[in-house]
């Protein structure tokens, strides 16, 4: 994944002021120009968008950020991705359009998985920079709140858990409003039951739906102008991996191109789909052996194998070694 950059939402200082927070005191926090929001056109780079978020919490003393804001929503701050999932038939498609569209709104990326029982929703990230946990947790219960704002229902998910749960002060305001304990978990997920994730949306319209999706792609459009397709693969494939698809036929499909057009494209930029694909398994076994608490069988499934005695052969051609061998050197 490239660094990238994302465009802010107008209804920033809205959300700013609904807190309480002083647009300037957070920019100054942040170590960003007091006037950037001024500009339509402002853009973040994802370690921008971490130290504003830092900031926040920061300034407003709330441990429990994510459920404020979440408690919070109003639908004149959403941004048009946000809206095009609200009009969806049900949880399972605004899921997929969020997957799409997620670029759009920040660093953080959805993975869907619809074939395990219900629907797990995974938030991913590049390696570096690392968001704040109090940020992801954010990103889960903007979860939960999407769906109770479609259905109109008060949905409980089924399980979610983080690597890094809430702690102290946090712990009860997210159970509170979650109805479930975030559990400790190897990736920060959400999972809905299947009659949760089949719930009509009461805000279905189809017709807005036609409205938001050609100013969507254009933007997807511009963004891949810039991103090589090396890029959008690996990204897509941060996705994918763990729910085991990683195939071309699930990159195309994922990434709205042939077979024929992604290979192509790879080929003009000297690689290929199965260079990319063992780039990209390689530098997240390194990022998650770097990580106690995830084992050597949890990451082999987090990088798509079905067995770990391939992920084991695999680190073996990427680097010499075994994993277990280049968890105690990282240690």
């Amino acid at each position: 994944m490239t660094e990238g950059r994302f465009t802010l939402s107008p209804a920033t200082n809205a959300v700013l002021a609904d807190l309480g927070v002083p647009t300037g005191q957070l920019l100054r926090a942040a170590g960003l120009p007091e006037d950037l929001f001024l500009d339509k056109q402002a853009t973040l780079t994802p370690a921008q968008f971490y130290r504003c978020w830092t900031a926040l919490e920061e300034i407003s003393g709330d441990p429990a950020l994510g459920v404020t804001l979440a408690r919070a929503t109003r639908a004149e701050t959403f941004q048009p991705p946000i809206f095009a999932a609200l009009c969806s038939p049900d949880l399972r498609h605004a899921a997929d359009r969020l997957a799409t569209y997620k670029r759009l709104l920040g660093p953080l990326r959805l993975g869907v998985d619809t074939e395990r029982e219900g629907l797990t929703l995974t938030i991913r990230w590049a390696s570096e920079p690392l968001p704040p946990q109090s940020f992801i947790a954010y990103e889960l219960v903007s979860l939960v709140a999407l769906a109770r704002l479609g259905t109109r229902k008060l949905v409980r998910p089924q399980r979610i858990t983080m690597p890094e749960p809430p702690r102290g002060a946090a712990v009860q305001a997210y159970q509170d409003y979650l109805g479930v304990p975030v559990a400790h978990g190897a990736e920060p997920t959400v999972t809905f039951t299947a009659s949760d994730a089949r719930c009509p949306f009461l805000t279905a319209n189809s017709e807005m739906w036609q409205v938001f999706e050609p100013e969507l792609r254009r933007r997807l459009a511009d963004l891949d102008r810039v991103e090589s397709t090396a890029d959008r693969v690996r990204a897509a494939l941060l996705e994918l991996l763990p729910a085991g698809r990683c195939g071309v036929p699930d990159v195309a499909r994922r990434l709205a191109l042939s077979h024929r057009t992604l290979q192509r494209r790879l080929a003009a930029e000297r690689t290929s789909f199965q260079a990319v694909l063992e780039e990209t398994r390689h530098a997240l076994a390194r990022h998650y052996l770097e990580r106690p608490d995830v084992s050597v069988t949890e990451i082999a499934l987090l990088l798509g194998y079905d067995e770990p005695s391939s992920f084991y052969r695999a680190f073996h051609q990427w680097s010499g070694t075994t994993p277990q061998q280049a968890r105690a050197a990282a240690t």
